[in-house]
């Protein structure tokens, strides 16, 4: 409730004794609740007043008007915010402090607050999890460099920088899903825009680099796993079957790298980079290539 108030600061005009906990995304507009009607009320969402409303309730009797805000404010809503900065009346404060209920204000319009409101609580309120590895942006496209501990992620990292891309998370990945198959990695805030590389130690990309090499959070478009060349095992070498790892519910396209010394690892993660936005655009190099294999067979064959 305090980071909401904080974010889109707000105006307190009536508080209680604690802080209200804030457990739905959705956001209500309690119009037929102030006509009376209140079966399937969603009270347990923040209750949102703008113009409407507050003109409604003036437009009530007096006798009518305070039996609806007391039935109102008897259930154990979060909070009201007021849009617009408009004026409750003195009833209407009075009877949400007799209830111990929040009533917050707003300048900003009652849909524009609403919009931001809610894409706010839906990141706030993702589910979410940590994973080890190396998020990048590489040509816009996020990559998530897992793998053992040592295989080299983070010196992958070092080169792809030096190359102009840049880095959002070494070693811890805190990932929450906005949406369906919409992940959305960061770094904490204590090891945000540092890197690790064994042999030298703790790195400050944003002052070595600058700040055009590193950012703050990504989107999580591909998975590619580091794996010690004898344990590789090579399952689709055309590439025709897309590999999919599960994270937070959410499936994410993943390729396997085998690692051996003299492959040039930051060379073929942007190669991988470039073939995931051919996809997204609907263009399967593996695809095309088998077609074109298998007319040719056919071509050969009916001479």
């Amino acid at each position: 409730m305090q980071r909401v108030i904080d974010k889109f600061n707000l105006e307190v005009l009536v508080k209680s004794k604690s802080l209200p906990e804030i457990s739905v995304i959705d956001l209500n507009r309690p119009g037929l609740e102030l006509a009376g009607f209140f079966d399937y009320f969603a009270y347990e969402r923040i209750q949102i007043l703008g113009m409407t409303e507050i003109t409604f309730l003036k437009s009530l009797p007096p006798e009518v008007r305070y039996e609806r805000l007391e039935k109102l404010f008897s259930y154990q809503i979060p909070c009201v915010i007021i849009t617009r900065n408009l004026e409750p009346s003195e009833e209407f404060l009075n009877l949400a402090k007799k209830h111990g209920r929040w009533v917050l204000r707003s300048p900003e319009a009652t849909t524009r607050l609403m919009s931001r409101l809610t894409d706010f609580l839906e990141s706030e309120m993702a589910p979410r999890t940590t994973v080890h590895g190396v998020l990048m942006d590489v040509y816009g496209v996020g990559i998530l460099l897992v793998g053992e501990s040592g295989i080299g992620k983070s010196e992958t990292a070092v080169e792809l920088i030096k190359r102009g891309h840049r880095l959002v998370a070494d070693d811890v990945v805190e990932i929450k899903q906005v949406a369906k198959n919409v992940l959305i990695g960061s770094a904490p805030e204590v090891v945000r825009h540092y890197l690790e590389v064994r042999g030298l130690g703790i790195i400050d990309v944003k002052t070595v680099f600058g700040a055009g090499a590193v950012r703050d959070d990504m989107r999580i478009d591909l998975v590619i796993e580091m794996v010690e060349w004898e344990k590789y095992t090579e399952k689709d070498r055309l590439g025709l079957e897309e590999e999919m790892i599960t994270i937070l519910e959410s499936s994410i396209p993943k390729k396997t790298i085998p690692i051996r010394p003299g492959r040039n690892l930051a060379a073929i993660i942007e190669v991988a980079a470039m073939d995931r936005r051919l996809k997204a655009m609907g263009y399967n190099a593996a695809f095309i290539f088998a077609r074109r294999v298998m007319d040719k067979i056919q071509e050969e064959g009916s001479k």
